[in-house]
């Protein structure tokens, strides 16, 4: 079942009038990554994915904040743009709890049944696109932060995160620039679906300023409007 979230007000119109600024003007395409389209294409659905959720937080602060809430809040802000310039999207989850079967009762039958809920749920969309919102953590290196975009193998997944890396590169990673990269075999959820995937690792909760900015509902609409500006850019309609 594909569940919707009811609409908050979050200063819609400034920050419409701010992602089509950023969209237009300061991401103007090149030729190589933005791909042709023509009228009789299908309109692309975007699935939106706030990765973990219940029992499992993901990666976790040093002051005890889990990733799965901030996930969850970006992905909401990023529904919530989409709906307002008119583009169709979905969400995993609307809510706190993961999307895991009844029957799941471990912590880790819990994750698996999540996960492959989550996939069947993006592989029965016709024209999906996945976009899935995560945070980083690299304890042994705390001086680390900035966002970073993944694709996985499905075409044109690895456009469509260079997109969004350079939408956020001109946005939140400011002097601290980075490459989207393929992602690896290890995560379930962007090997198992047959959609264009791109996962987005909004930060490094292991960075403590980045950590307690990303708890902030400014960087958190910064995040989603540079996110929606990287894929209107590319031009996946």
């Amino acid at each position: 079942m594909v569940l919707f979230i009811p609409k908050k007000a979050i200063c819609a119109c400034a920050l419409a009038a701010a992602l089509v600024t950023l969209a237009a003007v300061a991401l103007r395409p090149s030729p190589d990554t933005v791909p042709a389209s023509t009228a009789a294409e299908p309109r692309t659905m975007l699935v939106l994915d706030a990765g973990h959720g219940g029992e499992d937080g993901g990666a976790v602060s040093d002051s005890g904040v889990a990733e799965s809430g901030i996930n969850l809040q970006i992905t909401r802000r990023l529904y919530e743009i989409l709906r307002f310039l008119g583009h169709p999207a979905v969400m995993t989850r609307t809510g706190d709890e993961a999307i895991y079967d009844d029957d799941a009762a471990t912590l880790r039958e819990k994750k698996v049944s999540d996960l492959k809920n989550r996939v069947a749920l993006i592989n029965d969309l016709p024209h999906a696109v996945l976009l899935s919102i995560h945070q980083n953590s690299m304890p042994q290196h705390p001086a680390v932060h900035g966002a970073q975009v993944f694709s996985n193998p499905q075409e044109p997944a690895a456009g469509l995160a260079q997109s969004i890396q350079q939408a956020l590169n001109l946005t939140v990673n400011t002097g601290n620039e980075k490459t989207a990269k393929a992602i690896g075999d290890s995560v379930y959820l962007m090997k198992h679906i047959t959609c264009p995937g791109v996962l987005v690792e909004c930060g490094f909760l292991s960075n403590s300023d980045e950590a307690q900015l990303l708890r902030q509902p400014e960087q958190q609409k910064r995040l989603a409007a540079a996110i929606v500006a990287g894929y209107l850019n590319f031009g996946n309609h």
